[in-house]
C-alpha cells in the first residue's frame, strides 16, 4: 500500500488534483500507519468496515466519508492501472455515512444590503469590492481572489476562471452588475483585479476584515461559502432553472446543485396559490362542505 500510495497514486494526483495534499494528509495519518505495509490485495472489506467503524468514535461523519470516498478512489485506480493481484475494490457496497450536520444559510435580500452598507465603511479597501463579486457571481473565494485582469472579457462579457475546484477553467457569464463593479475597481500597477494595495499580490488570506464586517452587520453566522449559497438561492427565487444554476455555477452533476438550490417560503407560497388560481373559480363555497359540523343530538345519544 505504502509504495503504491507514493509511486503511483500520488504522482498521478499532483499532475491534476488540486486538493492532492488533502489526501496526502489523510492517506498518511489513517491508511499508511495501519496498512502501510500490506499488499492491496490483503486489504478485505471487512477491514474496510473495522477501519470506519473505529474512525467514526473519533471523527463527524463527514470527515469519515471524505476518508472512504478517498479510499475508495485509490482502489478504483489500482483497479484502473491493472496493478497484479487486485481484482476487487474492498469499499465497493459499503455506504457513505448520513452527515446531518449539513448548515444551509442563504442571505436575504434585506441582509445583503445591509452587509454592503457595512462593506462600504470596511478598513479593508478591496473588501468593498471582493465580497460583492462573490455574491454576483456565485464564484469561490480563491477564484475571485486569484482573478486577473486579462481573464475578463469585456466585449463577450465573459470571465474566465483559472483555479477552479476541478483543476481546469470554466467560464462564467457576467452580468451587468458585475461590468459595473469592475468598472469602479482601482486599477493598480499588477497584473490582479482585487490585491492587497500593500503587497500587489493576492490576499492570502480576508478572514479577519470579512469577519468583522459580518459581525458588524449582525451576520455572526454567515460564512464567505454562504455567499455562494444565495447567489443560487437568488436565481432559483427568480424563476431560473437547475440547469442554468447548475451551469453557472460550474457543477458537474445536478445533484450538487440541487443542495443549493434553496427555494424562500415567499416563494413556495406563491407557487402553491398559484394552482388555485389556475382553476379560476372561487372555492370558498367548496370549502363550506369540508368544514366539519357537531353532530346533532340524536345522534350524540346513539
Amino acid at each position: 500500500m505504502f509504495a503504491f500510495i507514493h509511486e503511483h497514486y500520488l504522482p498521478y494526483v499532483e499532475g491534476y488534483k488540486r486538493s492532492w495534499k488533502c489526501d496526502l494528509g489523510l492517506l498518511r495519518k489513517h491508511i499508511e500507519p495501519i496498512w502501510g505495509k500490506r499488499y492491496l490485495d490483503q486489504i478485505t472489506k471487512a477491514d474496510v468496515i473495522a477501519l470506519m467503524a473505529k474512525h467514526r468514535t473519533t471523527h463527524a461523519p463527514g470527515s469519515c466519508n471524505r476518508l472512504l470516498i478517498l479510499l475508495r478512489y485509490v482502489f478504483s485506480c489500482s483497479l484502473k492501472w491493472e496493478i497484479p493481484g487486485i481484482k476487487s475494490n474492498p469499499t465497493a457496497g459499503i455506504p457513505l455515512m448520513k452527515e446531518d450536520n449539513v448548515k444551509e444559510r442563504y442571505l436575504s435580500s434585506t441582509e445583503a444590503n445591509r452587509l454592503y452598507e457595512v462593506l462600504m465603511e470596511s478598513e479593508n479597501a478591496m473588501l468593498k469590492y471582493i465580497i460583492p463579486m462573490l455574491i454576483l457571481t456565485g464564484a469561490r473565494k480563491r477564484e475571485v481572489l486569484d482573478a486577473r485582469w486579462e481573464d475578463f472579457d469585456y466585449e463577450r462579457c465573459i470571465w474566465r476562471i483559472h483555479t477552479t475546484k476541478l483543476g481546469k477553467p470554466r467560464f462564467v457569464p457576467m452580468s451587468d452588475a458585475v461590468m459595473n463593479l469592475l468598472e469602479s475597481v482601482p486599477r493598480y500597477d499588477c497584473i490582479w483585479a482585487f490585491p492587497n494595495p500593500k503587497t500587489l499580490k493576492p490576499y492570502v488570506s480576508i478572514f479577519h476584515s470579512w469577519n468583522t464586517a459580518r459581525q458588524e452587520a449582525g451576520l455572526a453566522d454567515v460564512r464567505i461559502h454562504d455567499l455562494r449559497h444565495s447567489y443560487a438561492s437568488f436565481l432559483v427565487n427568480a424563476g431560473r432553472t437547475l440547469y442554468e444554476v447548475q451551469r453557472l455555477l460550474g457543477h458537474t452533476q445536478i445533484k450538487t446543485t440541487q443542495r443549493y438550490a434553496h427555494l424562500s417560503h415567499d416563494t413556495l407560497l406563491d407557487a402553491t396559490n398559484a394552482a388555485s388560481k389556475a382553476i379560476g373559480a372561487d372555492l370558498s363555497a367548496m370549502t363550506q362542505f369540508m368544514t366539519p359540523r357537531p353532530a346533532s343530538p340524536s345522534l350524540r345519544l346513539q
